[in-house]
């Protein structure tokens, strides 16, 4: 039923038979049995306790419009502060953009936003050293420079960076590295020396494998190289360097990604970290909810690695498309958390990693 048909009904009682059957006639009649009605809106949540977003994305047309967007939704969603970063471009991506595109508009909020760097000149930089198999000392010397001045303009840290990623909207060219490539170690040991973190995406690909059947070749290649052995070989490299695997409990399109697999990883590396994500249209292959309630195995790893998860939405601003929005089926979990754990991945977790507070 409609929404419309559900509202006429409403206040259908108001009408005589008669009047009912005509008004009803010409509603069908108006209205069409075939039109879509859009679906119903639901009124934003709050989190119960604030958080610190620590993974939020721009529109990169404006990124004026993009900032005070989420200075506004700070408010309604009890975020205490949040982080932005550029997504993790290719030389091919015409929108390709770093924190030169929206550190003016940033830093007016100090207190409310902060920003990470690199997902241009650091990534487009590893994916092209990649390719062309050069990673030799003019081009680690070149890496070196773009990473400290990151840094040197206020940035808490690098990312978005990625070892593994599926075409998307903002982000369209597959994109694959060694975890261990000589410029990851590279930037790990800079992450490190400045006590600052890490933001990789990667999928979780335990071995080399065909490209799962639910994704299509092209544009992703018709195999996935392993990359999880590389990926403790980055964690082990510099156990000082902050390493936060984002999106856990969504990005994971191989299967593997699995509260077992992250378990074992936070258990072996000390500096491993992870973002709690849940995409409303993409849930991923071993989503943290299961018919709107935290799954068991999620809340467990959660409570038993209470100081190694943070909540990363993954949101644009200004918020469009989808609803609910990320922010909100995140908060969705979060809420589900006990009131200790709330507070330690909503908050201190955040506060120690980005920001150096013990």
């Amino acid at each position: 039923m409609s929404s419309s048909l559900r509202k006429f009904l409403t206040f259908a009682p108001e009408l005589s038979c008669a009047g009912l059957c005509i008004a009803l006639s010409a509603h069908l009649l108006l209205a069409g049995a075939p039109a879509q009605q859009p679906p119903a809106q639901i009124p934003p949540v709050a989190a119960l306790s604030p958080f610190i977003d620590v993974h939020v994305h721009m529109e990169h047309v404006d990124a004026e419009r993009s900032v005070e967007a989420a200075v506004q939704a700070e408010s309604k969603e009890n975020a205490a502060k949040i982080i932005f970063m550029p997504s993790p471009f290719t030389v091919e991506d015409p929108a390709r953009f770093d924190v030169e595109f929206f550190l003016a508009a940033i830093k007016k909020y100090p207190g409310k936003l902060a920003f990470l760097g690199g997902g241009n000149a650091l990534n487009v930089m590893i994916q092209q050293a990649v390719s062309s198999g050069d990673a030799g000392p003019a081009v680690r010397k070149k890496f070196r420079e773009n990473a400290e001045e990151i840094l040197r303009q206020g940035a808490i840290g690098f990312g978005e960076v990625t070892a593994s990623h599926l075409p998307s909207a903002a982000s369209p060219t597959y994109q694959s590295a060694p975890p261990d490539h000589p410029l990851f170690l590279l930037l790990a040991d800079i992450a490190a020396r400045h006590g600052v973190p890490i933001d990789l995406h990667m999928e979780a690909v335990p071995e080399t494998m065909p490209l799962p059947s639910n994704l299509k070749s092209p544009p992703n290649p018709p195999q996935l190289q392993g990359n999880i052995a590389g990926f403790e070989r980055l964690l082990a490299h510099n156990p000082r360097a902050k390493i936060v695997w984002a999106h856990a409990g969504t990005t994971d399109n191989t299967g593997f990604r699995t509260p077992d697999l992250c378990r074992r990883l936070l258990a072996a590396h000390p500096n491993l970290y992870m973002e709690i994500k849940v995409d409303p249209l993409n849930p991923g292959k071993n989503p943290p909810l299961a018919g709107g309630k935290i799954t068991p195995e999620w809340l467990k790893l959660f409570q038993d690695f209470p100081d190694r998860f943070v909540i990363g939405s993954d949101q644009f601003y200004p918020e469009a498309g989808s609803n609910p929005q990320r922010w909100q089926a995140v908060v969705n979990l979060f809420n589900q958390l006990p009131e200790d754990l709330r507070r330690k991945i909503g908050m201190e977790n955040a506060e120690r990693i980005y920001f150096g507070k013990h």
